[in-house]
């Protein structure tokens, strides 16, 4: 796959201009879309509790940012095997290529989004520190999350084509049973034991603490996290090695 690292880049961003990505509409779409997200969220919160925070909405911008790193590479790698059918009929290549290419799209994505939480984070007044500098590894670990569950997915999905029309209410799931739309800290402890069960819950909670509050994160989340990762990466990567060669079959 190293060796093909130039067609990774330029099937990506194939996939980028077909999505219109080259353009400043597309560009500014996948700022609004989240930042618009955020707003409506904070609004519900501020109207049900009567109270405005701005390091909350700061909170909400962040991880809504990152989840959509996650949510986007699922979408895009669920289909990545599927829509490469004649690709992979007709060619002889390392068929995981596929689906890390719809990572490299979602993260490409991410990171005109990071710019402007940034710009946000400045206009609110959080403080710099130099613990911000923490949000490099969360980041790795994320886009290694991402990466896996992409691969997964996209194997799953040759066998179980209803997996794509499920995987919504399934974002939709994990986007409110992870600290987004809340903080960790607000929860209470009969709740919050259940957050071991949530891959995403330890890598949203490190992240907040790190670009919102500039603080650096508990070392239990970030190895929680990591193990998450790491985890189902290779659970991802056996079961698509051991099921390639039979997509040619199946599609």
């Amino acid at each position: 796959m190293w060796s093909r690292r130039t067609f990774i880049a330029e099937y990506s961003k194939s996939e980028l201009q077909e999505q219109h990505f080259d353009s400043i509409f597309g560009q500014l779409w996948l700022i609004l879309n989240p930042l618009l997200l955020s707003g409506v969220y904070y609004l519900l919160i501020v109207i049900i509790r009567g109270s405005s925070d701005s390091t909350r909405y700061a909170h909400l911008t962040a991880s809504l940012f990152l989840f959509y790193l996650i949510a986007n590479s699922l979408s895009s790698g669920v289909k990545s095997v599927t829509t490469g059918q004649k690709l992979i009929l007709n060619t002889a290549f390392p068929r995981m290529m596929l689906p890390i290419s719809a990572v490299v799209v979602a993260v490409t994505k991410f990171l005109p989004t990071l710019g402007v939480f940034l710009v946000i984070r400045t206009l609110i007044g959080l403080p710099v520190t130099w613990q911000m500098l923490w949000a490099i590894p969360v980041l790795l670990i994320t886009i290694l999350l991402a990466l896996g569950l992409a691969i997964a997915i996209s194997c799953i999905n040759v066998y179980f084509r209803d997996i794509a029309s499920f995987l919504p209410y399934l974002t939709r799931t994990l986007l409110y049973l992870s600290p987004i739309l809340y903080e960790a800290s607000t929860m209470i402890p009969k709740v919050r034991k259940f957050e071991v069960f949530n891959p995403l819950f330890p890598i949203l909670d490190s992240w907040s603490r790190t670009m919102v509050h500039g603080q650096a994160p508990a070392m239990s989340s970030v190895l929680q996290a990591l193990a998450w990762a790491i985890g189902i990466f290779l659970f991802g990567t056996y079961f698509f090695l051991s099921r390639e060669r039979e997509f040619a079959v199946r599609l």
